[in-house]
């Protein structure tokens, strides 16, 4: 039976109270609601939740953290049975993250609560596709989620850690894992090859009509599966012909785009973007590509947005929805159902409007180059990465980008990128190494005044350098440090310059010999 009639019904009911839903009311009463869960807990009591009488009352009495702040002050030395620490009861769940850049483990605590959000955040992603395409039937067929391992370890008496993905797969009730591709046997696998090949041979007797995951791995995935068509002299379209979603989360489509069109041609699919964290799913695309995705108001997380210019001042300025503006580029804070409070994301976000709000990822908090006092965002440099690979006829496949600080006086630093084209290697590779990097640099003089200002008469900052890197390059090294699949992917940005020249040996690059007037090797 398909049950998408009953979901087009309950869609729309949801669409007219999203409608009518005031943004400021709906967050007040939402943090109101967490503190008063949580006043009795250690650190509602160290926070005085008992008297906060509003959103003013709660900045003023609970700073802004990081996750090491509250791993140190208040998870550490319980970990990992965490009662009544920072959220009433015990955390039954832990979602084991490691940035590609930082490298540290965390373990991020997740409720039922959060889960319950998250389920409420992927309906409302569903209902805006349902009213933009009343004809699609998602549920026609099975779902594919393509994430990491979902084995969990227990790590005390009924309390687990593992990749986010497992924590989703072990509280997916039942009758819905029916619906979903893999089973849970086959989402067991933690080896990232023998997944991609036994999902990808099991998947072609299956009726896809949704899929979920990063567009890197998930491209991978359908580039598989069309091969192993093509071999059996099956393949005749899109790779799934009754394909009707696509929900993509964690990596800008924008670079795998033209990739995956090939996939998608012929089907009724469309893509739609989810802002999804292991903290909890903070926003959805209610409308078209490029357009923004829509904050979840009503789902127990609380956000809080602190301008990227205050974020290392003694005191911050916290904005949230009542105040934020279009155009400034934020760092996010959430306040949530798992005892996380004014924690400090790590993402930078851009509001496109505001009633409701509606935002664009800019990137990671630490994924910006500042070295040069240029400035720049991870969504500033794809913006010109994308420009230049137009401009050269060049498909990017993955990039990074690094900056190499001066040695001695009278030099100047740069920023390095190494950049995987598909295909075959260019031909004239130092030349259209220079034409790339003129493009980047000229995009970025245009839509960045500090970078422009750094780079004039090329004595504060030099001209960009372009390293090109074979194809798989990015993969081998994403094998080498054990992230391939699941939620893993390529940093954009690597800021610190010893971690960068770290990066660079572990890639093959060799600093010293790049070519400065030719910008490659």
């Amino acid at each position: 039976m398909d049950p998408t009639p009953i979901l087009k019904l309950l869609a729309k009911r949801r669409y007219a109270r999203l409608m009518t839903m005031d943004p400021a009311a709906q967050q007040e009463r939402t943090l109101l609601g967490l503190v008063r869960r949580a006043q009795e807990t250690r650190f509602g009591r160290d926070h005085a939740f008992a008297g906060i009488r509003g959103v003013a009352d709660f900045q003023d009495r609970v700073p802004l953290r990081a996750f090491e702040d509250f791993w140190k002050d208040y998870w550490q030395a319980p970990f990992p049975v965490l009662d009544d620490i920072s959220w009433p009861g015990r955390i039954p769940y832990f979602a084991k993250t490691s940035g590609t850049t930082s490298g540290a483990t965390k373990h991020i605590p997740v409720t039922k609560g959060i889960v319950r959000g998250n389920e409420a955040a992927g309906f409302d992603l569903m209902t805006f596709h349902l009213r933009h395409n009343p004809q699609s039937r998602p549920l026609n067929g099975k779902s594919f989620i393509i994430a990491g391992s979902t084995s969990l370890e227990e790590l005390a008496p009924g309390v687990f850690g593992g990749d986010v993905s497992g924590v989703n797969t072990k509280t997916t009730p039942f009758w819905v894992r029916r619906r979903i591709f893999p089973t849970p046997e086959l989402a067991l696998i933690s080896n990232w090859d023998e997944k991609l090949e036994t999902l990808s041979r099991r998947v072609l007797d299956e009726r896809i009509t949704m899929i979920s995951g990063m567009c890197n791995w998930v491209l991978v995935m359908l580039d598989r599966i069309r091969e192993l068509k093509a071999r059996a002299g099956t393949l005749e379209g899109p790779t799934f012909p009754d394909l009707n979603l696509m929900i993509h989360s964690g990596v800008p489509m924008d670079l795998y785009r033209a990739r995956l069109a090939p996939h998608l041609a012929g089907a009724p699919a469309e893509c739609r973007e989810l802002y999804a964290a292991s903290e909890g799913f903070i926003a959805c695309a209610d409308r078209g590509a490029g357009e923004g995705l829509r904050l979840m108001l009503d789902n127990d997380l609380f956000y809080e947005f602190v301008p990227l210019e205050d974020l290392d001042s003694d005191r911050p300025t916290r904005h949230w929805v009542k105040t934020v503006e279009p155009g400034v580029d934020y760092a996010i804070a959430l306040s949530t159902c798992a005892g996380l409070w004014s924690y400090l994301l790590g993402d930078v976000v851009r509001f496109v409007d505001v009633r409701p709000p509606r935002l664009l990822i800019q990137g990671r908090v630490a994924q910006s180059l500042t070295p040069f006092g240029e400035h720049l965002i991870a969504a500033e440099i794809d913006q010109a990465v994308r420009a230049a690979a137009a401009e050269t006829g060049l498909d990017v496949r993955e990039y990074t980008v690094g900056p190499v600080m001066p040695e001695r006086a009278g030099e100047t630093g740069y920023h390095v990128y190494l950049v995987e084209p598909a295909g075959t290697p260019p031909s004239a590779p130092a030349a259209l190494a220079r034409r790339f990097a003129a493009q980047v640099d000229r995009v970025l003089c245009n839509i960045n005044e500090d970078y422009a200002s750094a780079r004039v008469g090329d004595s504060g900052l030099g001209a960009p350098r372009i390293v090109w890197r074979p194809a798989g390059a990015f993969e081998a090294w994403m094998r080498l440090k054990d992230k391939m699949g699941g939620q893993n992917k390529v940093p954009r940005v690597t800021a610190k310059p010893e971690r960068f020249a770290v990066l660079c040996g572990e890639m093959g690059v060799d600093m010293a010999l790049i070519d400065l007037r030719e910008g490659a090797i």
